[in-house]
Order: C-alpha cells, then structure tokens, then sequence
C-alpha cells in the first residue's frame, strides 16, 4: 500500500505559504508506517516543535493501472475519506533552505491520519464536496473540491504516469488553507460535509 499525497492544490493554501502555483500536480509519498487510523492518538514526535495540520480528502484506488487517461479515471476509485497529512514546518523549512528533500518533514511514522470510515462516490458531486477540521471544537480549516486546482481524474491520470496504482493504494489530495501548528492536547475532528470522518487527539 503506497500514500500519495499532491502538495499546493489550493491556490489559497499555495498563497498562505507564500509558494507559487504548481504547473502541474506536485506529488510526494508517505510509506505505509505513516499511516494512523482507527481514531488512534497522535505522539508528537520528538524531533521538531511545530508540527501543522492540514486536512485532506483522500481517494482510495480500488482497481490496478497504470498510464490512465482522465475520462477513465473515475472507474479508478469508489470510496473518498479524509484524512491529514502532518507536517514538521521547522524540518521542512529547513530541509528547503538548504535544497533537501523533505520527507523527513512529511512522511515520519503516523504523519498520515486517515479515518477508518470511508463513503461511496456514487451520487456525490465530486467537484462540490465541503470538508472541514475542527481544533478543541473550533473550525480552523474549510475547503471545497471546487477549489482545487487539479481534481481527482487529473491526479489519478498524472500520478499513474509514474507510478502503477495498486488496490487499496491512497491519494491525498491536497489541503485548503488554514494550515497551523498542534499542541499536545489538542483534539482534532475531520468532517466531510456534516459526517464526522475521524477524531485524532495530540499526545
């Protein structure tokens, strides 16, 4: 199982980190170490001190491909979650001044909440889906499918073109803006229109 993630596809959230618009879909990995669900709590790691949230919708490939074409790319996938995609700021910010990569930033153990409960796409407008995180109950971020700058049939079609996509294989499709840093205690809860997705407490 690979994690896919797509980097600044909200212009707002490209804007907020002072980045400009990719010209095409950015995409990193995290392993399967990454990965934390099951609403388990999240330790903060030892090796930075400003970890961010950043909320994101996430696509789980349900059929092997590889070089699909964008028409097609819906057949790819049939269950859409949420999820976030922990980020060490001060390591990234780091790794970028000196020109390193930037996993160690992204892909550390349990940096990949995903929540356990997944909903079918069938008769959902995939193009207008709101989605939202709350901090100790307070809205801190809110997005929308409308506003991403490359929607699910164009990541699928993009990132096949590198990389086969295997079953159960997940893609996190970018996050809005409101990124910020967690505290420990801090609850965070992920809602896809009103549908609570998963709770994640910082430990």
């Amino acid at each position: 199982m690979k994690i896919f993630c797509i980097g600044k596809n909200y212009a707002a959230h490209a804007k907020e980190m002072n980045s400009e618009v990719p010209s095409k879909p950015m995409v990193f990995m995290k392993p399967s170490t990454a990965l934390l669900n099951n609403n388990k709590p999240f330790y903060y790691p030892e090796f930075t001190t400003n970890i961010h949230y950043e909320v994101e919708v996430v696509l789980k490939i349900s059929k092997n491909g590889k070089h699909i074409k964008s028409k097609f790319a819906s057949d790819y996938f049939e269950e859409i979650g949420l999820g976030i995609d922990f980020t060490a700021r001060d390591v990234q910010s780091e790794c970028k001044k000196k020109g390193h990569p930037w996993e160690i930033a992204k892909a550390f153990d349990h940096s990949a909440v995903i929540g356990s409960k997944f909903i079918p796409v069938e008769g959902l407008d995939l193009n207008n889906l709101e989605f939202s995180l709350t901090r100790n109950g307070q809205v801190v971020q809110k997005g929308n499918t409308k506003d991403l700058i490359y929607n699910f049939e164009t990541i699928i079609s993009y990132i096949s073109t590198i990389f086969t996509l295997k079953i159960t294989d997940l893609i996190m499709t970018g996050t809005p803006e409101g990124v910020g840093p967690v505290e420990i205690g801090d609850e965070l809860v992920g809602y896809l229109g009103d549908v609570k997705m998963f709770e994640c407490r910082v430990k």
